[in-house]
């Protein structure tokens, strides 16, 4: 929760090196781990502590990277330059992919060895061009402004709760689909295929990459659009589409044709998941006022993450089995999730015109912010 206030007390783009160093610097030391013949039980606790790190420093990374392309974006294009960063996740699943796709091509000896450090290691390429371009970024004039007023919060995530619950909750429900439909469409369903109906894994992988190419290409479309008709219609509309087409999914899945496979994992996620994900960046940018954004946006989206995403793979399985094999459950679990989203959305406000450099109406709350001093 610290770092959290850090991008709303001292500013966005000092957020974006230190999460940058975290992650990066965390995924390259996974790559000298020793392992358990070496080490012992030191080595998978090494492990998690990194992953640990990453995962600290991941929940802040995306969405400080949201904000910061939001706020500097023109008033009708905050859709499309908040897309750039959900582009950016999808790309880099399909260079991780390729990556690891090479290195398993060595010996299965070689590759257990030492092969599976090298994409790692490359890592240290990425972190040293991201911070190149980081430690030569301007600050966001939004933050700026506040700054200047010496409008800068103490406590931003307790005055952001005090004033704006409305907001935290329609991001946590907005979560509960593009999130939880997120790891189930492409990722669970790969063990489905494999081990429910004996489909290739290889070619489950192939359908995701493919899939994941069609996001690639789909989130700037409905960003763009969401530009255009609002954030409301296209958020709602590919939750509602995941609604409908949970259950045929299943169906297509069943065929075991590789046609049709691939039509339902790149319907799910072309349609469902990146009519959710791409507009999302702008929405939840805009939801929030600037003196609690960033404090607001990354905590009710890392709590939506743990409620909808963590438990959902575990809670299909468990659903799969309690089924007898059966995909019925599983598609109204999933129906259910996409639900949600499609009723926190439309209770949610119409935000692609709002003033970002304003402060939303908070109504009748008596929360009185603490501003921090000395900052000028």
């Amino acid at each position: 929760m610290v770092r959290l206030h850090i991008g709303d007390r001292i500013g966005r783009r000092y957020v974006l090196i230190l999460t940058l160093l975290l992650v990066g610097g965390a995924t390259f030391l996974i790559g000298f781990l020793p392992s358990y013949a070496t080490m012992g039980v030191a080595a998978p606790v090494l492990l998690v502590l990194l992953r640990l790190v990453q995962g600290f420093g991941a929940g802040a990374e995306y969405s400080g990277a949201v904000i910061y392309a939001v706020e500097h974006a023109p008033p009708n294009r905050r859709g499309w330059f908040g897309s750039w960063s959900p582009m950016g996740v999808s790309l880099g699943t399909l260079m991780a992919a390729g990556v690891f796709a090479l290195v398993s091509l060595l010996p299965e000896d070689d590759f257990l060895s030492w092969g599976w450090r090298i994409p790692f290691w490359l890592s240290i390429v990425l972190v040293a061009v991201g911070m190149y371009l980081r430690l030569h970024l301007a600050e966001t004039p939004v933050f700026n402004q506040a700054r200047q007023r010496r409008d800068v919060l103490r406590m931003p995530i307790r005055h952001a709760l005090a004033t704006q619950p409305r907001s935290f909750v329609v991001v946590i429900g907005a979560r509960f689909a593009e999130n939880g439909l997120g790891y189930l469409f492409p990722t669970w369903s790969i063990s489905y295929l494999s081990g429910q109906l004996d489909y290739s894994k290889t070619t489950a992988l192939v359908a995701v990459t493919i899939a994941t190419c069609a996001q690639f290409v789909m989130v700037p479309v409905w960003s763009l659009l969401s530009d255009r008709i609002g954030r409301r219609p296209v958020y709602a509309g590919a939750a509602a589409f995941c609604v409908l087409f949970a259950f045929p999914y299943f169906l297509l899945l069943n065929t075991k044709s590789t046609p049709l496979v691939i039509l339902a994992m790149a319907a799910a996620v072309g349609i469902g998941v990146a009519g959710m994900f791409g507009p999302q960046a702008a929405y939840f940018t805009e939801l929030f006022g600037p003196r609690v954004r960033y404090s607001g946006f990354a905590f009710a989206r890392e709590l939506g993450s743990i409620l909808a995403g963590g438990p959902a793979p575990f809670l299909a399985s468990l659903l799969l089995v309690w089924a007898g094999g059966a995909p019925w459950a599983v598609a109204g679990y999933m129906a259910v999730l996409a639900a949600i989203s499609v009723a926190a959305v439309l209770w949610g406000p119409e935000t692609y015109k709002n003033d970002i450099l304003a402060e939303p109406d908070q109504g009748s709350s008596r929360a009185q912010p603490e501003v921090a001093r000395g900052r000028a």
